[in-house]
């Protein structure tokens, strides 16, 4: 007895054989198994050429599909028989995105980059190449990825908030219909035949997806289901007429105990009125705590993006073939410190509030401050979303420092971070300078880009703010920097006489060794 199972199917290899480079054929239960001991059930058809017409209905210049599918055996089973029901349309080129041999941040990535000319059907996306069980609102992140790429799906994975539509099986639960069918063949009223029963197809569509895309006017297949529709009048509010009926009557109710009490308000006036203030003021430290809650959390995202993108950029480079030993080497130790560094940005937004209270954790020791340069400079150049040039000026080849390097680095980062932000051309230069006159080692970062106004430049080192609304970031990566330049023993501060754009400096004890 089968249920819930697909009618193509592929036979397992030997144990000898390798899973993730395998490519079976794909097999049908109805032709390919005419000796196989199944009885009855129910089995789901999935269809692919309906879904390639769909996709040419929507987009009749389509020259390519991807096709999505997890490291599972239904994945792999699926991803065969596309494959050999894709070899039916020679003039489109079939991309398999397999979960077998790509991680979740694989195929994110590989999602961002893909043209103009390719529609994306999806199949199962439940377990990754690195055999964990991947949560289904992972598919999210997976739109977040390339939000214009027009989506489908063969098996309903995504419908809802990804894909526009799709021909896939109507689903439904099968276990009593499975249960008579068991009863009826131990019973002998069964017969000869084998009782396999397909579950039909029906194209459904994401009414608000096709909205977004401009796709409105395609006229849809005749019977399809819609989801995200918009309910009738009636519908949408019919509780909300509960709702006044019963809010009128619970009024009504506090008319009443209302009058009762208003005779015991007078006495207690005097209380009331202190006990309103003292509300007043928890109200607006609730109000305000729960801005920086909100501004707290959005500077999360900030603070980790530049380590994460280096991270994930570097793996993404070594696993081509064109690097050599040496440069993968190079690229495994800048995907080390980053990970370092994330964990520690981390760690740093998790403890802003002992920073400010002086009880945060500083760990020193002896690290080479020209290489810490050259390290935040290239993760903040990889990260880059500027044409501006990168560029380190430096009196000395090597200068040993005792400091708290994973800190030190995270100032030069973000430093270098908001010039990137702020400069579409020309050129930052990060610099150090000894200055054996106040026994310290300067800081700077300079570039040409819209610059600072005029009096504004105390403003920027303040938590959560920022001087230009619509830019990205909380306006709490300067604030993290002036807390620990200070806890390191500087100063930061604006150069107020550049004017070719801004320029940032600070200093460190020089306690060279």
């Amino acid at each position: 007895m089968c249920g819930m199972v697909s009618a193509n199917t592929v036979v397992l290899p030997e144990d000898s054989v390798d899973l993730v480079k395998w490519s079976p054929d794909s097999k049908d239960i109805f032709k390919d198994f005419p000796d196989y001991n199944i009885v009855s059930g129910y089995v789901y058809q999935y269809n692919v050429d309906k879904n390639i017409e769909l996709m040419r209905r929507f987009y009749p210049n389509m020259k390519k599909v991807a096709f999505i599918s997890d490291n599972t055996y239904g994945g792999l089973s699926m991803q065969a028989f596309v494959k050999k029901e894709m070899k039916k349309y020679p003039e489109l080129e079939l991309m398999l995105l397999d979960g077998r041999n790509s991680s979740f941040l694989e195929v994110s990535e590989r999602i961002r980059h893909l043209p103009n000319d390719v529609c994306v059907l999806v199949g199962t996306w439940r377990i990754d190449c690195t055999e964990n069980y991947v949560m289904g609102n992972t598919t999210y992140m997976l739109r977040d990825a390339n939000p214009t790429l027009p989506v489908f799906t063969i098996a309903s994975v995504g419908l809802g908030h990804w894909a526009l539509g799709g021909y896939t099986p109507v689903y439904h639960k099968v276990g009593k219909e499975i249960a008579d069918a068991t009863y009826n063949f131990l019973d002998g009223e069964t017969g000869n035949e084998t009782g396999v029963v397909p579950v039909p197809g029906n194209y459904v569509f994401d009414v608000k997806r096709m909205h977004q895309f401009g796709l409105d006017s395609i006229n849809l297949p005749k019977g399809a289901e819609l989801v995200n529709k918009t309910p009738g009048f009636y519908e949408q509010y019919k509780y909300w007429v509960i709702g006044v009926v019963a809010a009128f009557m619970f009024l009504i109710a506090c008319f009443l105990i209302a009058v009762y009490y208003i005779v015991r308000i007078n006495h207690l006036k005097d209380n009331l009125e202190k006990s309103g203030e003292e509300l007043l003021v928890a109200k607006e430290k609730a109000e305000e705590a729960n801005r920086l809650k909100t501004a707290f959390l959005a500077n999360m995202s900030h603070e980790i993006r530049t380590p994460l993108n280096a991270i994930v950029g570097f793996s993404s480079v070594l696993v081509g073939d064109d690097a050599t030993s040496e440069e993968k080497a190079q690229y495994c130790d800048i995907i080390q410190k980053n990970s370092d560094l994330l964990l520690h940005l981390i760690n740093d937004i998790l403890d802003i509030s002992r920073m400010e209270s002086g009880r945060i954790k500083f760990v020193e020791e002896e690290c080479d401050v020209v290489e810490l340069c050259q390290t935040a400079l290239s993760t903040a150049e990889y990260a880059r979303r500027t044409q501006a040039i990168y560029q380190f000026q430096t009196p000395v080849s090597s200068l040993i420092l005792k400091t708290d390097a994973q800190r030190l680095k995270q100032v030069l980062i973000n430093l270098l971070s908001n010039a990137g932000k702020f400069t579409p051309s020309g050129f930052i230069r990060l610099a150090i300078k000894v200055n054996k006159e106040d026994n310290c080692l300067e800081f700077s970062v300079t570039d040409t880009g819209c610059g600072i106004p005029a009096g504004k430049s105390e403003r920027v080192f303040e938590r959560f703010e920022k001087l230009n609304e619509y830019s990205q970031g909380t306006g709490l990566g300067l604030s993290i920097c002036k807390l620990i330049v200070e806890n390191l023993g500087g100063k930061i501060w604006v150069d107020k006489n550049y004017k070719e754009g801004a320029r940032f400096v600070f200093t460190h004890p020089l306690n060279e060794k």
